[in-house]
């Protein structure tokens, strides 16, 4: 028979988050990150000849950061010193500064444990930087976002950063199936519910556990589907900062594959974008400049698409006008691609910014006034709807100034008619006695 001493660690143990009773004791019990904790990994080799310098672990939510940094701290005998930087200021800091002093002199280590470390301004980052650089502290900060854009350039040069991945459907299989030994029995639902689940979670080893947890505590053994599932489960919310790193990477991803032609990568960037809660008129201009930067007039019904799809999303609204943008989306997907009017127009901008402020030919300019007239305004213009092919072949550029090649259109789409209309005035202008300004 159980003491009563015993029955009631058991009841605590119990009643442990799972998380925290399936907490890994050593590190290769950690899951989905050999490419760090591994033999050849960097950690694995911080392990194997026995010095561990200050990093940077960078990866989503449940991934393992907290727990790989206790578990350094047990292999390495450090003081582990956790901290978050969400609750903790400056004054905090120098409370633990001044005790890893301490335990320095004493010839003990500290790992210190920042949490969050991002949320710490520039003033508070610096403050890092003696203690890391001579070896006071040996700091271990977790982030979730781009440690360049976040954390100050001294912090990182004495930081090595890791990236840890997003946990996939065969770690969080190896996840449930440890909930299935603790528990002693397997989890109840079908095949397609365990997928389902395993999707709920989004690569978050955590969120997984709280979402076995919940399922463990619906009364009854029925086998659990898919729908079910659904509707007694709250879903993870997909990891999505509108103001942070996501915001750029899910926009980069909708524009490249865009650019690249694959209409079902853009519709599922797209997707992910506006479950995430992206402001759908952001999405808009950026169509819209897609349409000009990547297609511009080899399908000009590209920019009438993009601005029709925004007008349409604030006529209606969302659900409806989502299905508008998926509709430009499928369109600029499939339209063929130029970045010929970006790079013309971006040429143009670069010799214009050498030329200064040459002025337009004389012939080319109006004369409203006799002082103008007198100066040679207009004098020696050829209206070009009075010329064969109602083209004069005229200089345009500044006096002073050789032609400038511009705009090279395409072979794709409509500008192959533009090449055309390019190539025949071309052809014209030669004959007309102006192919040394031409320089063809």
């Amino acid at each position: 028979m159980a003491t009563l001493f015993e029955a009631t660690e058991a009841n605590e143990q119990m009643s442990r988050p799972l998380a925290d009773r399936l907490r890994p004791t050593a590190l290769d019990q950690v899951v989905g990150q050999d490419h760090l904790i591994g033999p050849a990994g960097p950690i694995g080799r911080m392990i194997e000849i026995g010095r561990l310098t200050s990093m940077i672990l960078w990866g989503p939510p449940g991934c393992g950061k907290t727990t790989i940094a206790r578990l350094l701290a047990d292999q390495t005998e450090f003081e582990f010193c956790p901290l978050s930087a969400v609750f903790s200021g400056v004054s905090d800091l120098r409370k633990l500064f001044a005790a890893a002093s301490i335990r320095r002199a004493d010839g003990r280590g500290t790992l210190l444990f920042v949490d969050e470390i991002h949320r710490f301004n520039r003033s508070q980052q610096d403050a890092f930087l003696p203690y890391v650089e001579d070896g006071t502290i040996t700091l271990i900060g977790a982030t979730t976002e781009n440690p360049s854009f976040e954390l100050i350039p001294p912090l990182l040069s004495r930081c090595r950063v890791l990236v840890l991945r997003r946990l996939d459907d065969s770690d969080l299989e190896r996840l449930l199936e440890s909930c299935e030994r603790l528990v002693a029995r397997t989890l109840p639902l079908t095949v397609g519910a365990r997928m389902s689940l395993k999707a709920m979670a989004d690569g978050d080893g955590r969120f997984l556990f709280n979402l076995v947890e919940a399922l463990l505590e619906q009364p009854g053994d029925t086998v659990v589907d898919s729908a079910t599932l659904a509707e007694t489960l709250q879903k993870r919310a997909p990891l999505y900062d509108k103001g942070q790193d996501n915001h750029y990477n899910l926009i980069s991803a909708l524009h490249k594959s865009l650019r690249g032609s694959d209409v079902d990568a853009a519709l599922y960037w797209l997707a992910r974008m506006l479950a995430g809660g992206e402001e759908p008129l952001f999405i808009a201009r950026r169509l819209v400049r897609f349409a000009n930067e990547d297609i511009g007039v080899a399908d000009p019904q590209a920019l009438v698409q993009a601005l029709a799809a925004k007008q349409a999303y604030d006529f209606i609204g969302s659900p409806e006008g989502e299905l508008a943008l998926a509709q430009c989306v499928i369109f600029l997907a499939t339209a063929p691609k130029s970045n010929s009017v970006y790079r013309a127009f971006n040429s143009a901008v670069s010799v214009a910014q050498k030329t200064g402020s040459l002025m337009p030919p004389k012939h080319i300019l109006n004369a409203p006034t006799r002082l103008m007239k007198d100066f040679g305004y207009g004098v020696g213009y050829t209206y070009d709807h009075n010329s064969e092919d109602a083209f004069s072949g005229q200089n345009y550029f500044p006096e002073g100034m050789s032609r400038e090649t511009f705009y090279a259109p395409s072979s794709r789409g409509y500008e192959q008619e533009i090449e055309k209309r390019l190539q025949h005035w071309r052809m014209l202008r030669a004959r007309k006695g102006n192919a040394s300004e031409e320089g063809y």
